[in-house]
């Protein structure tokens, strides 16, 4: 599974963000790493350099061999946050669509 790291001009992509990132992803979707070609992770700060609420956003988007990409958005006060609670919703996402997979 390989992964793919994408930010916006207000968001500097730190090597630790990315580390712990990657590990996160790695270590959630490891049940779906058989399916999953590809995870695009595209990060953004939706209110530039201003202080907001929720105002970060992480996309992610995950290509499924033989499948259309699935992709989950979620908001959030940090990046961290916001890449926690998009995994959440990909997994979620994944385990319908793998499971009425199973199905047939």
């Amino acid at each position: 599974m390989q992964i793919q790291f994408n930010t916006d001009k207000n968001v500097t992509g730190s090597e630790e963000l990315i580390a712990s990132a990657t590990s996160l992803i790695s270590e959630e979707l490891s049940r779906f790493s058989q399916q999953i070609t590809r995870v695009e992770v595209h990060l953004s700060d939706e209110d530039g350099n201003k202080d907001g609420v929720n105002d970060k956003r992480c996309m992610v988007e995950a290509r499924l061999a033989g499948l259309k990409p699935i992709a989950v958005t979620n908001h959030a006060s940090t990046h961290e946050k916001a890449i926690e609670g998009a995994i959440d919703k990909l997994k979620t996402s994944l385990t319908k669509i793998t499971g009425r997979l199973k199905d047939y």
